[in-house]
């Protein structure tokens, strides 16, 4: 992984801290860099064993750390107040609203395999309460990365995954899939991430030849609620409540309903059974399994009008099926959706809050975050100042540098 301009002097800067305030030996000390990620196809079916496409971006969390002798962890952030300080023997329970969630849940998954003899005394810095970039697995996967390479452990990129999501499912109670994890873990710069959520496969697609030159815009909404105290478990109750009835109807009754233990074929004969909620729901589900296969291979052609055509239904079912948005968050996907240069764009992560992705041509990016940045600022004065517009590219998956 190389570095950008930008991340040199924040990772020299938090080498220096951990030296400075945690008097580590500067030979000792290590840098975790771990992305955030985006989705362009496949929103919210991970948590029913759908498939989804990722790409990691150049942006994320980075994580300098040094390994102590005693089994006790020290952090400080850059962008949170206080430090975090716990025993590997005696880790607290959850916190709500601590930065120091992330720490403890990591060290708890770990020490559900394996044993850890060593701490580590460490400095952060990220957007860990920014949504919609999948922040929080980003965090959390540093932790994992830095726990395991102080306590000389041998983890898988797939086993690193599941541990990532039980730090979310387990300690955060947050029911999601694993599309974070693997996007952060798995990614590889300007390639799409292709990822089967019922069997954990996974492939890199590699852009056609034809392929223009785009940028990532990630377009912040201001709005910073938890999703954990957002309607996302409630929509996933309610896609469990569609699968369950499509299932009984095929004959297939399960304890874990999920929409992705059925066909297509399966929805269209038996779809009419489903009112209400759990109906938009579905149609939801089966309309993203069929965009993420013509998006790949649309992305294969290197054609990125498709592609980006796709995306926007994507964003457009998410409102009208899923049902999820607010106004300030739907008034940014209609701004990027009609600025020009804009291939498509959709609700980044959960879409409760947070912020919309969009493929950019190259050129236009600049101006299009420029455009949207001033447009958004007059329909939402209150919410400008903590909604900035970034230019991004895509990166590689998270690594010990």
């Amino acid at each position: 992984m190389t570095l950008h301009d930008n991340e040199i002097d924040c990772v020299e800067e938090l080498r220096n801290q951990v030296v400075e305030r945690f008097g580590a030996d500067p030979s000792q000390v290590r840098v975790v860099r771990s992305p955030y990620r985006v989705c362009p196809l496949g929103a919210h079916v991970d948590h029913q064993l759908g498939q989804v496409t990722a790409m990691a971006l150049d942006q994320g969390v980075v994580l300098a750390y040094a390994p102590t002798n005693a089994a006790r962890v020290r952090l400080a952030s850059a962008d949170f107040p206080g430090e975090v300080a716990f025993d590997l023997a005696d880790v607290p329970a959850r916190s709500q609203g601590d930065w120091g969630n992330f720490a403890r849940g990591a060290a708890l998954a770990l020490q559900s395999r394996y044993v850890l003899h060593r701490g580590l005394v460490g400095v952060t810095r990220g957007r860990l309460a920014e949504g919609g970039l999948s922040s929080s697995a980003a965090v959390g996967v540093a932790y994992l990365l830095a726990l395991e390479h102080v306590n000389s452990l041998d983890v898988s990129c797939e086993d690193n995954i599941d541990l990532d999501q039980a730090i979310e499912n387990g300690y955060l109670g947050l029911r999601n899939g694993i599309l974070d994890q693997a996007a952060i873990l798995l990614s590889r710069q300007d390639q799409l991430l292709h990822l089967d959520c019922a069997t954990r496969q996974h492939r890199r697609v590699a852009p056609g030849p034809g392929l223009a030159p785009y940028r990532i815009l990630i377009a912040f909404s201001g709005l910073r609620q938890a999703l954990v105290s957002t309607d996302y478990n409630r929509r996933v109750d309610e896609c469990q409540a569609a699968a369950r009835v499509l299932l009984d109807a095929v004959g297939r009754p399960a304890s874990d309903p999920r929409l992705g233990r059925l066909t297509a074929a399966e929805y269209a004969a038996h779809g009419r059974l489903l009112v209400g909620p759990p109906a938009r729901r579905a149609a939801h589900f089966f309309g993203e399994v069929a965009r993420v296969e013509q998006g790949v291979q649309a992305w294969q052609a290197g054609d990125l009008a498709t592609f980006g055509r796709l995306v926007t239904a994507s964003g457009e079912s998410s409102v009208s099926n899923y049902e999820c948005g607010c106004a300030p968050l739907i008034d940014l996907f209609r701004l990027l959706v009609a600025t020009p240069g804009v291939y498509g764009a959709r609700f980044s992560g959960a879409g409760f809050r947070g912020c919309c992705v969009a493929l950019v041509e190259a050129d236009a990016a600049a101006a299009g975050a420029a455009r949207v940045e001033s447009h958004y600022a007059r329909l939402h004065p209150d919410l400008a100042a903590a909604a900035p517009v970034l230019v991004c590219a895509s990166g590689d998956g998270a690594c010990v540098l």
